[in-house]
């Protein structure tokens, strides 16, 4: 595997097809029969395989993030029914007829994204995308894709499947965003009126609602939960930036502790931190690229000069003295998250020191040194 996708081809007219789509989707691997190998398979990275494909469809599933397969619908099926596991980790799959007219997007259409392959292939080819999901169809919010392209995580993947029915039934929906990007209403027309925004719950409660859709990085109250959660799904945006401060020599298990009851303390989900910050001195520190690394965490870092820059409510003399910044988790948070003040100002427990931002507007790029 060097690619995202694999196309594979049992045909001689599939393996034209195939050949076709090489050059013009740089992101594809391509198999198909030996018995159709025109010599140049090994130039262009091609794999000309022996024996049925049967035999190989298993290895492609499970290893590339999309499935290409130039035959007809029922035999892909066949192929990949005992391969299913979770809506969450198949693969896009997608199948091309034998005279490239159409274009169906088979399996995971919208989390493994055969619904854009679909239409990549598609236009690739100059064939007729088919997609049989009801959110694209209707050109409506697809409730297990919202925010994904800014990272959001959905914090109850169980409620998806509920909430999506009733979004495509037209039921009353609520959409309750308190942070995170605002721009992802994507297409032309305007949103359905069944689908109605708020900034905040206490509005959202004075109006009468099927489900909920809740992007905010709060730690829900049990009152919250139960109004907006029972039908409902919980996004939690990236927009939370930790500045972090530690000693020489400090564990990620000491800077873990911190962070985690920095956050319960500020009423803030861990599933919303962007990234961390801290000063250049400590880009090194084992503790705080182990912390960064098992959390999947950028690490950004800055100079002592521009986190001197940044004016802070709790200067060290102590901190200047051995890194020459005034501070450092404090500077680092403001200056990473482009936030005019923090969430929290600096909790210092230990041998870690943590302050607390969160962007005004997430889709602003991290600045600084990333590790």
């Amino acid at each position: 595997m060097t690619k995202a996708n694999a196309v594979v081809a049992i045909t001689k007219h599939g393996t034209a097809i195939a050949r076709r789509l090489q050059e013009r989707m740089p992101d594809v691997d391509v198999y198909y029969p030996e018995k159709f190998a025109k010599g140049d398979e090994h130039a262009r990275g091609i794999t000309a395989f022996s024996g049925s494909v049967v035999a190989h469809v298993p290895s492609l599933f499970r290893t590339y993030s999309g499935l290409i397969g130039i035959f007809s619908l029922g035999a892909m099926v066949r192929l990949i029914a005992p391969l299913l596991k979770d809506k969450k980790t198949d693969p896009g799959v997608v199948v091309i007829d034998d005279r490239a007219e159409n274009v169906i997007s088979v399996l995971s259409g919208h989390l493994g994204g055969a619904n854009d392959l679909t239409r990549e292939v598609a236009k690739a080819l100059g064939a007729r995308p088919i997609i049989t999901t009801a959110s694209d169809v209707g050109q409506t919010l697809a409730v297990d894709l919202l925010g994904r392209a800014y990272g959001w995580e959905i914090a109850n993947f169980d409620k998806v499947t509920q909430v999506s029915a009733a979004v495509v039934n037209e039921e009353r929906v609520h959409i309750v965003q308190e942070a995170g990007e605002r721009d992802w209403w994507t297409y032309d027309q305007p949103m359905p009126s069944h689908l109605r925004r708020f900034d905040n719950m206490a509005d959202a409660m004075k109006e009468p609602f099927d489900a909920a859709l809740v992007i905010t990085p709060r730690l829900l109250s049990a009152e919250e939960a139960a109004a907006f959660l029972e039908n409902g799904v919980l996004y939690r945006p990236k927009v939370i930036v930790l500045g972090i401060g530690c000693n020489r020599g400090t564990s990620e298990r000491e800077i873990e502790d911190v962070v985690d009851a920095t956050l319960r303390a500020a009423n803030l989900s861990p599933q919303s931190v962007r990234n961390v910050a801290t000063i250049d001195v400590k880009g090194d520190e084992p503790g705080l690229i182990a912390f960064c690394e098992k959390n999947g965490l950028p690490l950004v870092t800055y100079p002592a000069e521009e986190l001197n820059a940044v004016e802070i409510p709790n200067p060290s003399e102590t901190v200047y003295k051995f890194v020459g910044a005034y501070g450092v988790s404090e500077p680092a948070a403001r200056l990473s998250s482009g936030a005019t003040e923090w969430v929290v100002e600096k909790v210092r427990s230990g041998n870690v020191t943590v302050s607390v931002c969160l962007t005004p507007d997430s889709a602003k790029p991290v600045l600084g040194v990333s590790r």
